[in-house]
């Protein structure tokens, strides 16, 4: 039996998925990872402990597989465009910076003082906002010379994780199209987009599709993760792209909720149609496209607020306080939070925004601060779905995956201020299994038909007339909310 292994490199942590060709799990492990913001609106991590995760939970995930299992290709799947430095050695110059890195304020305002933005956009599929690549690069020129210079290699997560296992040096396209160095004229990287790094194009290295065999997994990572030498590796998924194709989304209407360290929001779209408060991506069925939007922090959020009030970040301690937060009315007793804790990406692009919980009294407890903070999180999914709606994307179908999508309490509340039923998929595995998934129609083992046929919902949860006059008050109350402390917001540090 054929055997397409899926690995995550995510926010908080590392998975490994082993599925069937008939797109079933059969084997899975998992490990954390750390998420470090060293200064305010700061998003780094490891990339050694990604490397290192991959080992233990490839390993653990095998010794779970029955044994006529046959493997026959490998996709990594993660966050982009986390931005890996490497210099001429291959050796790691920094920490990771993050997707929600919101450091780059001032390079990306010297962006737009340069450049055209609508140009921009038509171009690249992408507005002029701290998600690109460029004002990263530009901001460790100023700020960390003696890294920017030794910078022979740049690319992200997933492509990290390829080096280990073939050798090779590739960057995946959704990867470059998100960091804003592809022309959607002819789909190539410019060297031009390049050189608003300050770098050469040759930083970047070979660009590959998701489906494409950039390698074979060798002898040195066989022996470290226990995969055989020689299985086929593809070039790598956005895990945000990843978890709509495991979703099944091909058809226009339909609408990913990701509920990962972040906040996903994917739709579909047969050509590019750039909007400046969205990013654009490829699908991965060649042809299609998928406008999307992420929040900064979602999943993240959630487990650093476990730790700070429920003492760990812990499942159990995340379950008791769903526990307490489902004890506690809508709209959390007049408690209100904004989820900018790393400040914000789509729609807003504000990376001075900052978290925000108010309303408190001594008679609330940490169950309505959890509520207000589940409720806050949903919000910033329902103005996704306003902007979609503006841009001639209304969602007539929302689909909830990944690690969050599992909290009951979290879903009825999306459900409610969404105003619409909020369908769960089976299984929580999301990025992995569609990677998994690349690998099969890579191989050429499964076609992408295949996947939708597999997609398994399970709970679907329905608004109720109570719980969207409610939720209708607490988004407007959201909306409100930031609009009044963005001055405040935009002062920065200033005393």
């Amino acid at each position: 039996m054929p055997v397409f292994i899926g690995i995550d490199i995510g926010t908080t942590s590392t998975i490994a998925v082993a599925m069937s060709e008939r797109g079933e799990a059969l084997a899975s492990a998992s490990r954390s990872s750390h998420l470090s913001s060293p200064q305010p609106g700061f998003a780094e991590a490891d990339p050694a402990q990604w490397w290192a995760n991959t080992q233990t939970v490839v390993r653990e995930m095998l010794a779970e597989l029955p044994r006529d299992c046959e493997l026959a290709g490998v996709c990594v799947t993660g966050m982009l465009p986390a931005v890996v430095l490497l210099d001429r050695q291959r050796r790691v110059l920094r920490p990771s910076i993050q997707q929600s890195d919101a450091r780059c304020g001032a390079e990306v305002e010297a962006m737009k003082a340069a450049l055209d933005e609508p140009d921009y956009l038509a171009r690249t599929g992408q507005g002029l906002t701290q998600q690109l690549v460029a004002p990263k690069l530009q901001w460790l020129k100023a700020h960390e010379p003696e890294v920017y210079g030794r910078i022979a290699h740049v690319f992200g997560s997933y492509d990290f994780i390829n080096m280990h296992l073939t050798g090779h040096l590739t960057v995946e396209r959704n990867w470059a199209l998100e960091a804003g160095f592809v022309d959607l004229s002819d789909h190539c990287i410019a060297d031009d987009l390049v050189a608003l790094s300050g770098l050469p194009a040759e930083v970047l290295p070979k660009l590959v599709a998701s489906h494409d065999v950039i390698g074979t997994v060798t002898a040195q990572a066989a022996e470290l993760t226990g995969l055989p030498e020689g299985l086929p590796v593809f070039g790598g998924a956005a895990d945000h792209i990843a978890s709509a194709l495991a979703a099944g989304l091909t058809q226009a209407g339909d609408v990913l909720l990701k509920f990962g360290g972040a906040g996903d929001i994917i739709a579909i779209a047969g050509k590019p149609e750039p909007d400046r408060r969205l990013f654009l991506d490829y699908h991965l069925v060649p042809g299609l496209y998928a406008p999307n939007g992420c929040m900064a922090s979602s999943g993240s959020l959630l487990r650093w607020l476990a730790g700070l009030i429920g003492g760990a970040e812990s499942d159990d301690v995340l379950k008791q306080l769903d526990q307490e937060a489902a004890a506690v009315p809508a709209g959390a007793d007049g408690v209100r939070a904004l989820p900018y804790f790393l400040g914000e990406k789509t729609p807003i692009h504000d990376p001075l925004a900052r978290g925000t919980i108010t309303g408190l009294s001594l008679g609330h407890t940490r169950g309505h601060i959890w509520r207000a903070v589940l409720e806050a999180i949903a919000c910033g999914f329902r103005h996704h779905l306003d902007v979609l709606a503006e841009t001639g994307r209304p969602a007539t179908r929302l689909i909830a995956s990944d690690g969050g999508s599992r909290s009951r309490i979290w879903m009825q509340i999306v459900a409610d201020i969404c105003g619409q039923p909020v369908h769960v998929l089976s299984d929580a595995f999301g990025s992995s299994i569609g990677a998994a998934w690349v690998a099969a129609a890579g191989s050429g083992l499964a076609a992408w038909d295949d996947v939708a046929a597999s997609v398994r919902i399970g709970a679907v949860l329905q608004p109720s007339p109570e719980g969207i006059t409610a939720g209708d008050r607490i988004y407007a109350d959201y909306r409100d909310l930031y609009a009044s402390l963005k001055p405040f917001f935009a002062r920065g540090d200033q005393a």
